[in-house]
């Protein structure tokens, strides 16, 4: 952490007791909000261009919405039953209930009690449910949808006055609230109540305004500057163009402004991938660019064209990575963080991502299809006349330089496809590389989108380390350890002291003979004694349906290895020495293949262990389940080939 930085953390810890005496208790009396007698909110919605969801989106969002009047909805995996009059303060998993009149920032939510995980509070509160209803309402114009929303913005509001309660303690979630809140009252624009409920309520017009002084006053940066500034901006730019109501309004808009096409520069790559190098993350951050792009223009303060041109190439790299089944992929951190949600929950986040870039800037001719979906229909009605992009690439991008991402895969139409992601880019982004995982030259490798070898995902970020450990660990990725350490050194749950700094020496892809390669290198086992440096080949001969897998070890000594590779959760397995059958079902096909590992490693078959943890994959942030490890242990070093086969049939 750099002088400067130390600096700026000293000047925040200050500015934070002295705001201690501007916290608000629950239930105490609050002065009126000075703000602007004309409170109008600027609503530049379109409705000569408005789009239509497909019928299966329509009838998705619906049921979601219907099942929250009945009070069911999934947080992070958990299913609440509870939605009718939320507890805004309650983890459901541990049972520990936050404090709600604590002063914010003396908050430990990092090591609350009984393994809370502050994160289920905190995605309850950025009311993307309450989006989902105000859909609803615009699609239906039923009254309950927009009478629950009403409801659950005034709880909200009532229990969470200024700096009281965890809700406070993170700018990340104070941007994305924000959000949510000027999407519901512009999709509850016809509802007779929606001027009631926000811009002539008192209580609502403070709560906007403690926000954006909020976020005006603390922001994310040096070492933290990844996507919560990115959000933190975004929502300082929404929510000043939508409610336009303060004094300071038009300053926050600029600097957010400013500081959104900043920090969007800096935390993405020429490529258009995410510096955090966390897929989940680069989806985040692509969806808050394009919302803050739109919303500028439309309150007719445009952003950059080289700001519209970047987040086109975002989604330019998502089109790009997808596998056929619109699958992205499962590298480093992922939280399912969504800025924006107006369609059901389940509904691929990365179709829904694309049908949106596809309504504001056109799909390129490579780009899969999508159908039409709620939040597309709406975005639609934001697009620019005149196209704000006009260079997009020719044919799909398969390897991305400058992130260290290959994507090897059979030709498109080929069923089922074969797709493979190679890792040989920078550990993370910035200092902290705080979404990073050890998990230099791993591979993930899918078939028909089903995953073979998979990435283990998150699972869990606060509450649980041993679990947040495994998670990031080389030995939990398809890739090579080396005596018994990770390649990349951990300081704690979003540190690392020491960066793997991966190298990739050699692309080949689509080749006359139907084989792709990739080649690259990682230094993070330099620190060992002796130093060594692990390399890695990998080849996709796509006529015989075959990857092969080379590693080798160069070192002056020899280093106790372990070498991994964890199967879907769908994938059975058969091992027998050295060979394992694997097998699994995927789109109607019954499909069948041998891998052959190294002959130098003893290979053991490992699955839903506690102690240590061996073999677990996370689908989604909260939730974790056995899958099936091949672990093969051995001494490596001398620059002999560890060599692996997968050979796909029928």
């Amino acid at each position: 952490m750099s002088a400067i930085e130390i600096a700026w953390r000293v000047e925040d810890l200050g500015r934070q007791e002295l705001w201690r005496r501007r916290q608000v208790r629950p239930g105490a009396g609050v002065a009126a909000v000075m703000a602007r007698r004309d409170r109008a909110f600027v609503n530049p919605i379109d409705p000569s261009k408005l789009g239509a969801p497909s019928n299966a989106a329509r009838g998705a969002l619906l049921a979601a919405a219907q099942g929250l009047l009945t009070g069911r909805w999934e947080v992070l995996g958990v299913q609440r039953d509870d939605m009718v009059d939320p507890d805004w303060f309650f983890d459901p998993v541990s049972g520990h209930r936050f404090c709600e009149d604590r002063y914010a920032f003396r908050i430990d939510y990092r090591n609350a009690p009984d393994h809370a995980n502050v994160k289920q509070v905190w995605e309850l509160s950025r009311h993307h449910h309450l989006t989902v209803l105000a859909a609803a309402w615009w699609l239906t114009g039923e009254e309950p949808y927009a009478d629950m929303v009403a409801r659950h913005l005034r709880s909200w509001w009532r229990r969470n006055p200024f700096l009281s309660g965890v809700n406070w303690s993170s700018g990340i979630e104070l941007g994305i609230r924000l959000l949510s809140w000027v999407w519901v009252r512009r999709l509850l624009d016809g509802w007779p109540g929606a001027a009631a409920l926000f811009e002539n309520n008192d209580e609502a017009v403070r709560q906007v305004r403690w926000h954006q002084q909020y976020l005006a006053a603390f922001r994310s940066r040096g070492s933290s500057a990844n996507n919560h500034v990115i959000a933190e901006a975004t929502g300082q730019l929404v929510a000043s163009c939508a409610f336009p109501w303060f004094a300071e309004s038009d300053r926050w808009r600029v600097d957010a402004g400013r500081l959104l096409e900043r920090e969007l520069r800096r935390n993405t790559f020429a490529s258009g991938l995410n510096r955090e190098l966390a897929f989940d993350y680069h989806g985040l951050v692509t969806e808050l660019g394009l919302l803050g792009v739109l919303e500028a223009a439309a309150s007719g303060h445009p952003l950059s064209t080289e700001s519209w041109q970047g987040v086109c190439r975002m989604l330019d790299a998502v089109a790009a990575v997808l596998d056929d089944r619109s699958r992205a992929p499962r590298q480093g951190d992922s939280d399912d963080g969504r800025a924006l949600v107006l369609d059901a929950p389940g509904t691929n986040r990365w179709a829904t991502l694309l049908a949106s870039g596809a309504a504001v800037f056109g799909a390129a001719p490579w780009w899969p299809t999508v159908a039409p979906c709620v939040a597309s229909a709406v975005l639609a009605s934001f697009a620019p006349a005149a196209p704000m992009v006009t260079t997009r690439p020719a044919r799909r991008p398969s390897h991305f330089a400058d992130a260290g991402m290959t994507i090897l895969r059979t030709a498109p139409g080929a069923v089922p496809e074969i797709w493979c992601r190679c890792d040989g880019g920078p550990h993370g982004y910035l200092a902290i590389a705080a979404h990073a995982h050890a998990d230099a030259l791993s591979i993930e490798v899918r078939c028909g989108g089903i995953d073979v070898l998979a990435d283990p995902g998150t699972y869990c970020y606060y509450g649980e380390p041993e679990w947040r450990r495994y998670f990031r660990s080389t030995v939990a990725h398809n890739t090579l350890e080396l005596d018994g350490v990770d390649q990349s050194q951990s300081g704690g749950p979003f540190l690392w002291l020491g960066d793997a700094s991966s190298k990739v020496l050699d692309v080949a892809l689509e080749s006359h003979d139907g084989i792709s390669c990739w080649t690259a290198h990682h230094d993070g086992y330099l620190r060992l004694d002796p130093p060594a440096r692990h390399q890695r080949v990998v080849r996709l001969d796509t006529d015989r349906n075959r990857l092969e897998i080379a590693d080798r070890v160069e070192s002056d000594g020899p280093h106790a290895s372990r070498l991994a590779f964890h199967l879907g959760p769908t994938v059975q397995a058969d091992l027998g020495g050295n060979d394992a059958v694997l097998c699994w079902s995927g789109q109607g096909i019954q499909t069948r293949a041998i891998l052959r590992l190294p002959a130098q490693f003893a290979w053991t078959m490992h699955r839903g262990e506690l102690d240590p943890p061996l073999g677990w994959y996370s689908p989604r942030f909260g939730v974790k389940q056995p899958t099936t490890m091949l672990l093969g242990v051995g001494i490596c070093g001398g620059g002999e080939e560890l060599c692996t086969t997968l050979e796909f049939g029928r």
